[in-house]
């Protein structure tokens, strides 16, 4: 250390704090004159003679670049201070134009970027003199912070490595209040005071490390102390225990601080605001301890006079690897090896290929010193945990391959990328028109984000200029797009192609290329964004000189195609996942479910750890309560399967029995440990092979289960040669009907990994998604479903897929108001995009609304009839003047009012559609004369016509367009549908009225003038979809009942576990039949189940809710009536008939294990088909689905294979569709337990999709 402090102990010091990042590292200048340390004067004086020798005098040697070395005091001149400063070099990084050192000022505490220009020798003289900042921590006062348990569903406070983000603001604030800081030096260790440290804030003298201790930010602790234990106490109790402390009143908050007498041992304490300390008088069995670990830390004393920690090896402290807040594990990798860490008081994992050291501080962040402040101007909190590990590889120049939960934030790579576009130097760029940078985004929306973040930080750069690039279909606005001195594009990748034909050089420039979301990139753009990497590799190897050259990936989803990329188009990238389970997937983690029941679950583990034992597996088998883990164990003993046991109320400590679990395994015994969730922290595996799932509460504790194997994830890119069963971590579920409810995550997550995926999980999947879509039945209808007929994303979308009659109906277009459907004059008023609008239909001859508007605007204009309304309700109409113009509006919301009476109400603008926020002071008495005709304000949607490429969204250049042409004008519209107050119109046009020559002249169209403008395309399917959608949807008068509509579908959860009971019950049966005897079950289960699907009639949900109570009572082989014509084809696996028939009303369909039953009537007749099948199918997956001219049945076969006909007895209205039969599997639009398919949920339209439409309207 530069300094030597003597007789400085107890000594209350003035001083000066230079710099603070937290509790435990900030820097001072002592400002009073103490014995043993530099006064102020001698560093004023050492500046003013630097200044002069270095600015004169030519004795002062330049450093030459080859020479500069990491850790060394050089003399550099910092262009914020403008002066010649003492600064140690912490890091070089090479650039074109020569080196920049990252340099610490160590008389100003500051950290900056310097070119090796301006860099000089430190003379001897200068030398001598100590450095003026001095490195400190508070003394014994280590961070608190908020542990969560998701398994126990519990919170408490306890220690952590890092500070919370609300105790450094804490701290700082502490500091910049202060009038007066002193601190009083304790010890001395590694170069750093220890110190107490007070401040005076408005003449009251509060200690700072009392002061958090209080608050509950910090707890008193000794640094290196090693914690009492005792073999007989389990390693899950903590004492919380604190009357035998010994303490001691100091400091002017009098708070009570354990006496730290150096060399005794301390405990850590997790109660908020109190250290732990053994105490002598304490019992064994009272102590609370941890495990501690062999690595040893060397302690030297510093300082003379001053109480230090003795030359000798103190055991440090190892805190459980798997908790929420405290775990830091690290290990010392070199190159092509992984790390995992997890640091700080979020749940933080990060898998490396490469070392790297994390900038977890901005000042130190490899970033332009004006970027830094920009950043801290926005007020960023950053660098997040990913933050830190991204910039460092991405500012180096590197490959970065990023997957993490934030990995949709582009400041994960615009900071660097500014960075490294600033202070790079690209000599060798060819003369033409092309950025360097290029970020492809998966949409508009979020390349509107990505521009608009580099406007915000281009201020903290020079010569940045960004540019959004958005080309329609117009291939004249490719032609015209100009580039040149554009350094930065964001783009999406159908934009970049359509350019790319126009411009074949657009790429010859580019040396940063962005891939955002790369998850959503590859999903639903692959072939377009590897054709684009073709091109951009092409245009690498033909550029001159020593560019270079650099391919960014982030995202939030490890996909299948980041491997070629990485293979095909990168140079050995850094690759960091901070999701554990997309890194489990990444290092070929083998995922394996194994459906089977409750009763079964035993017997299925046992067969699982037979071949574990042959194999000499480190097995985990996790459960989820402790009834379940001693069962478990006392099963496995039972069979002569040696294993381990720890849970809560376990008497062995963790660290007894992780060492006889290990010398199992070291000693050739195959090793099995039972354990419960709530013990994975204090084991701290991560070298387990094989991981059993038997049961689990929720998918949050399956990451933390997988980290136990995290030691054998493979490093590097899954061949997809290699089979998966050669992999060493292995991962098995056993899926019962108690964790049904979780089949969608492990389906999704099993589809994700490429993982083989069992039929029974894909039903299950199945059901649970048909369940919760019943659930949404009180939501509104899905907005995407209405628009454009499709919804791209249904187990996402929080709305209705379905139509429910009482909420879609409960109001109607009045029949006046659409007097002849061929043509309605139809007044936008409200645009919510360029296809969807409310307004009102206009009457052609004496429209109702325009007499209610007049009267309403005379009856107002009168003064005292303007009668405010002193209580608001909500749901009642009120009137609303607007200058001359009066408006009905109802009130939607009613927040709390203030203290002035006045609230602000959102109200809505029933005749025109729109809402608003006014006071509520504005909404005057509505007579009841003026509320008699009914809302007028009606949705219209414009049809066939959607955003090209796939967007979900209208551009908002489309919209603004629209509403500037169309906003306030008649239109003339033919409807094609209606439902309850939404109309589909096809064509609507704008007209002009000539009333002298008694006609209209169209003006546009405005699904053309949308076409027109490059940014939409067509949409054929869209009327068809959504008459399929509400098929004979009958018309309600205004005062019909509604009660005898469902509200609800009848499908419930319970009916969905008993279901699946029975389901994975069969299919257990069925894995131990002989293959020749499935087809005649003897389980009189079986048939009691088959009994019950023959009652229950499996009809689409859009048919169901429009069955009347008399078609339900009387069953269909009741009635009589003509028989339709069907077709029919087969694969191995199913059977499929369609049923001609034209706009089929009232259906029904029973399925029966050796009989199809359908009924339904089309233009006035009744249909019946009573089909005796040749062979048997599974009535509970057959499914029937009506359609505008045939309804499909799709029957599952009992036994795959090929049925030579289809009915045991003919049927001349039957016969084979010659057409699908040779049909090949690419070709037909599912295929029954592939375990490559998603299917939908059972009954739902999209099993028939064509696979032409299969491409882009797809749900996934």
């Amino acid at each position: 250390m530069d300094v030597v402090i003597r007789e400085t102990r107890e000594i209350n010091m003035e001083v000066v704090v230079l710099k603070a990042e937290d509790p435990s590292c900030f820097w001072i200048a002592v400002k009073e004159c103490v014995p043993g340390v530099v006064v102020e004067t001698v560093y004023e004086n050492l500046n003013v003679e630097m200044e002069q020798f270095y600015s004169c005098y030519k004795d002062a040697d330049e450093v030459k670049q080859e020479e500069i070395t990491k850790g060394q005091v050089y003399v550099v001149f910092s262009e914020e201070l403008k002066c010649w400063c003492r600064a140690l070099v912490e890091s070089v990084r090479c650039q074109a134009d020569g080196y920049q050192l990252g340099c610490f000022l160590v008389d100003y505490a500051k950290y900056c970027s310097v070119p090796s220009e301006n860099i000089r020798v430190l003379t001897g003289a200068f030398a001598k003199i100590p450095h003026r900042a001095k490195k400190c921590r508070l003394h014994c006062t280590k961070p608190l912070t908020l542990h969560i348990d998701y398994c126990e569903n519990t919170a408490k406070i306890g220690p952590a490595k890092r500070w919370d983000t609300a105790a450094i603001q804490h701290f700082r604030k502490l500091l910049e209040e202060a009038t007066e800081v002193k601190a009083t030096i304790q010890t001395v260790e590694d170069k750093v005071l220890e110190v107490f440290l007070f401040v005076t804030i408005k003449d009251e003298k509060i200690c700072v490390n009392d002061d958090l201790v209080a608050k509950h930010f910090a707890h008193y602790k000794e640094d290196e102390g090693t914690a009492g234990s005792s073999s007989d106490v389990s390693d899950d109790e903590v004492s919380l225990n604190a009357e035998c402390v010994p303490v001691e009143f100091v400091g002017p908050t009098f708070l009570a601080r354990p006496k730290l007498p150096f060399g005794e041992k301390v405990s850590p304490h997790l109660g908020p605001g109190l250290a732990g300390c053994n105490s002598v008088a304490e019992k064994p069995s009272q102590r609370s301890h941890t495990n501690l670990n062999h690595s040893t830390v060397p302690v030297v004393s510093m300082v003379p006079g001053l109480p230090s920690k003795e030359d000798k090896a103190v055991q440090t402290e190892r805190l459980p690897q798997f908790s929420n807040s405290s775990f830091l594990q690290t290990h010392t990798v070199e190159d092509g090896q992984q790390s995992l860490q997890d640091v700080g008081k979020e749940k933080n994992f990060v898998f490396l290929n490469k070392k790297i050291e994390p900038s977890s501080v901005l000042e130190t962040a490899p970033l332009l010193d004006g970027l830094k402040k920009e950043l801290d101007r926005k007020k960023f909190s950053g660098p997040t945990f990913t933050q830190s590990y991204c910039w460092p590889p991405i500012a180096w120049g590197r490959d970065v391959v990023a997957i993490s939960h934030q990995g949709n934030d582009p400041l994960l790579y615009i900071p660097p990328v500014l960075t490294l576009l600033q202070e790079s130097d690209y000599p060798a760029l060819p003369n033409m028109s092309g950025p360097l940078a290029l970020i492809l985004c998966p949409g508009w929306k979020k390349a509107q984000l990505v521009f608009d973040l580099l406007k915000t930080y281009r201020k903290g750069c020079r010569r940045l200029h960004p540019m959004l690039m958005t080309l329609g279909l117009n291939k004249e606005a490719a032609s015209q797009m100009e580039l040149r001195g554009c350094e930065v594009v964001v783009t999406t990748p159908y934009n970049l192609l359509r350019l790319l034909e126009h411009n074949t050089g657009f790429l010859c420039r580019l040396c940063h290329l962005v891939l955002d979301e790369i998850e959503v990139l590859f999903s639903d753009t692959s072939e377009q964004v590897f054709t684009i990497l073709d091109c951009y590799k092409k245009a690498t190897a033909q550029a001159r000189g020593n560019l270079p050259h650099q391919i960014i990936a982030v995202g939030t989803q490890w996909n299948k195609h980041i491997t070629p990329l990485i293979k095909e188009f990168m140079i050995d990238p850094h690759i960091l996942i901070t999701v554990i389970e997309e890194a489990a997937i990444f290092g070929n983690v083998q995922q394996v479910v194994q459906p089977c029941i409750n009763s079964d679950r035993t017997a299925e583990l046992l067969k699982i750890l037979d071949s574990a034992q042959r194999n000499l597996q480190k097995v985990l088998v996790f459960t989820d309560s402790v009834t379940e883990a001693e069962m478990i164990h006392k099963a496995l003993k039972s069979n002569s399967i040696v294993s381990l046991k720890k849970h809560k109320e376990s008497k062995c400590t963790a660290k007894c029995v992780l060492e006889r679990w290990r010398k199992m395994y070291s000693s050739g015994t195959p090793a099995v440990l039972v354990l419960t969730d709530d013990c994975l922290q204090s084991m701290g595996i991560t070298d387990a092979t094989w991981v059993i799932h038997f049961s689990f509460s929720s998918p949050a504790v399956f990451g933390q289960r997988l980290q136990s194997m995290s030691d054998n994830f493979c490093p590097g890119i899954k061949d997809s040669a290699v089979d998966q069963e050669d992999t060493k971590a292995k991962s098995i579920i056993l899926l019962t009907e108690s964790s049904f409810c979780h089949a969608p995550e492990i389906f999704y997550y099993l589809k994700h990994a490429e993982a083989e995926i069992p039929e029974e999980l894909y039903d299950l999947t199945a059901r649970v998604q048909e369940s919760e879509e019943d659930e949404k039945f009180s939501r509104p209808l899905c907005a995407s479903l209405k628009t454009f007929g499709i919804c791209r994303n249904r187990t996402e979308c929080p709305d209705r897929h379905q139509i429910n009659l009482s909420i879609d109906m409960a109001q109607n277009i009045a029949a006046e108001m659409i007097e002849t459907p061929e043509r309605v004059t139809i007044l936008p008023l409200f645009i919510v995009h360029a296809t969807n609008y409310f307004g009102r239909i206009v009457r052609k001859q004496k429209d109702q609304y325009t007499v209610l508007a007049k009267e309403m605007n005379d009856y107002f204009k009168v003064p005292g009839h303007r009668i405010s309304v002193n209580t608001v309700e909500k749901s009642v109409f009120y009137g609303l003047r607007e200058g001359a113009i009066c408006h009905r509006v109802q009130v939607v919301e009613t927040p709390a009012k203030d203290e002035e009476n006045v609230c602000k109400v959102t109200v809505k603008y029933i005749d025109e559609g729109r809402t608003s926020q006014v006071n509520s002071d504005q909404l005057l008495h509505l007579p009841v004369k003026f509320q008699s005709l009914p809302p007028q304000a009606v949705e219209i949607i414009v049809c066939r016509v959607k955003p090209i490429d796939n967007e979900v969204e209208w551009n908002p250049k489309v919209t603004d367009h629209i509403n500037h042409k169309i906003k306030g004008k008649l239109h003339h519209a033919k409807v094609v549908h209606t439902l309850g107050k939404t109309v589909w119109v096809d064509p609507m046009v704008g007209v002009t009225n000539l009333p002298t020559m008694k006609m209209w002249i169209n003006e546009y169209n405005i699904r053309s003038e949308i076409l027109s403008t490059g940014l939409g395309t067509d949409n054929p399917e869209h009327v068809a979809e959504i008459q399929k959608l509400c098929p004979q949807i009958p018309v309600l008068d205004h005062g019909q009942s509604l009660e005898h509509l469902p509200s609800k579908p009848e499908t419930t959860v319970e009916k969905l576990g008993t279901s699946v009971q029975a389901l994975l019950l069969r299919s257990t049966k069925e894995d131990t039949a002989d293959l020749e005897e499935v087809s005649s079950p003897q389980d009189p289960s079986l048939e009691e189940d088959s009994a019950e699907s023959c009652n229950s009639p499996v009809t689409p949900p859009s048919n169901d809710v429009v069955q009347t109570k008399e078609a339900e009572e009387t069953t269909v082989n009741q009635q009589k009536g003509c028989h339709p014509q069907i077709k029919w084809f087969q694969d191995d696996v199913s059977v499929t008939l369609k049923v001609q028939i034209l706009r089929a009303a009232d259906s029904r369909c029973e399925f029966c294990r050796e009989k199809v039953t359908f009924s339904a009537y089309s233009e006035g007749k009744f249909y019946v088909a009573d089909l005796e099948l040749y062979q048997s199918v599974i009535a509970e997956k057959s499914t029937c689905v009506i359609k505008e001219t045939e309804a499909v049945i799709l029957l599952v076969k009992e036994k795959k294979g090929t049925w030579c006909k289809l009915l045991k007895n003919k049927n001349v209205h039957v016969s084979l569709d010659f057409e699908c039969w040779e049909a090949s599997e690419d070709e037909r639009p599912f295929t029954v337990g592939s375990g490559k398919l998603n299917y939908p949920p059972a009954g739902s339209e999209e099993w028939f999709e064509s696979s032409e439409d299969s491409g882009t309207e797809s749900d996934e």
